[in-house]
């Protein structure tokens, strides 16, 4: 008899065959939508050792959006309920997920707003709030950007193996992307306090207009959510990604990913030798980020993962923007004071309006 791991395995790579076609019938029916970023800003670049805020990550005075925050309880999630079982039941879950929007003064209700999606909310939102409020308006039309609509997302709790954070954010598969599309956009566009302010608030269905960034597992999980639902997320931001073996060994997607996030790189060379998907990708990582020093052969080495996922990246041709970032650790604050208004322009260009 078949086990529930070996099961769920077969049941995944049925759906994903699914996906597979559902994202083909997508990209046939987008193909009206064209946009030429062109390759300014594309490449690798190394930063540091002195940084400094960029004033357009500062409060400069211009008028500002609304903040709305709400719970999303794990109980009434059909994906994520926080009873997986592949959780570690000494770390804990959480009961309910804050959600927090901020929708900037340059949004005008009724129109389809494109998203960014931060992971680890409310981290670094402050960041992105300010970059809305002062470059949605820019006087330069290189230093402007698209007046996105932010919604923070946060983890379901704990980290690394046999957590709920880890579960969602180091697992090989669309089920991430999946739950933000299928659960958290609703939620967003249904909460009442922002239905009150914004009776017509509307989101973009173009995937080129879905952006979404984290930090360490949050990256990956960035990646993991263009990479398997290209169909949903085309523009990936990712700090200090944790592209090495970080996803639960009990985990279903162990049969085809045995080294996690790792394999983009490495192990399958997904990267390599995947077919290009229509993606625009950021990465960074720091001199000392986590276990800069470990071999090759214990999988977890930051720096070594992140310097050959951007390599991969441009042998493929893909549109990529990689960081290095000197005498800096991982998640520094000081690295997205210094880049994250940079970084979300050169995210952005190309972009226009349905």
């Amino acid at each position: 008899m078949l086990n529930q791991t070996t099961i769920r395995a077969i049941t995944l790579r049925i759906l994903s065959l699914v996906m597979l076609a559902t994202i083909v019938g997508a990209a046939i029916g987008e193909e009206s939508y064209t946009e030429n970023p062109g390759s300014e800003g594309n490449g690798d670049y190394v930063i540091g050792p002195d940084y400094k805020i960029d004033p357009d990550l500062t409060d400069r005075g211009n008028p500002k959006g609304k903040l709305f925050q709400f719970n999303m309880p794990l109980a009434e999630s059909k994906i994520y309920r926080g009873d997986d079982s592949t959780l570690d039941p000494k770390k804990p879950v959480r009961k309910e997920r804050k959600i927090f929007v901020y929708i900037p003064a340059a949004y005008k209700d009724g129109t389809k707003a494109p998203i960014l999606v931060s992971l680890d909310a409310p981290n670094r939102m402050n960041l992105i709030q300010h970059a809305l409020d002062n470059l949605t308006i820019s006087k330069d039309p290189a230093r402007r950007i698209p007046p996105f609509i932010l919604i923070g997302v946060e983890n379901g709790g704990d980290d690394s193996y046999g957590s709920q954070r880890g579960l969602e954010y180091d697992t090989m598969s669309g089920r991430f992307a999946h739950f933000v599309n299928d659960e958290v956009l609703p939620a967003v566009l249904n909460d009442p306090q922002i239905k009150a302010a914004y009776p017509h608030i509307a989101l973009t269905d173009n995937p080129w207009g879905k952006a979404i960034m984290g930090c360490s597992s949050g990256g990956a999980a960035a990646l993991t959510a263009g990479w398997f639902r290209p169909d949903l997320f085309r523009r990936l931001i990712t700090y200090s990604g944790t592209f090495v073996d970080q996803q639960d060994d009990d985990a279903a997607e162990e049969a085809e990913y045995p080294l996690g996030a790792w394999e983009y790189h490495s192990g399958k060379k997904l990267i390599e030798t995947s077919e290009k998907k229509p993606l625009r990708i950021f990465t960074h990582v720091a001199e000392n980020d986590n276990r800069a020093k470990d071999p090759e052969e214990t999988y977890h080495n930051w720096v070594m993962a992140n310097e050959r996922t951007a390599a991969a990246l441009k042998a493929k041709g893909y549109d990529y923007r990689y960081v290095f970032s000197k005498a800096t650790r991982h998640c520094e604050g000081k690295v997205f004071e210094t880049t994250l208004a940079d970084t979300l322009i050169w995210m952005w260009r190309g972009y226009h309006a349905d």
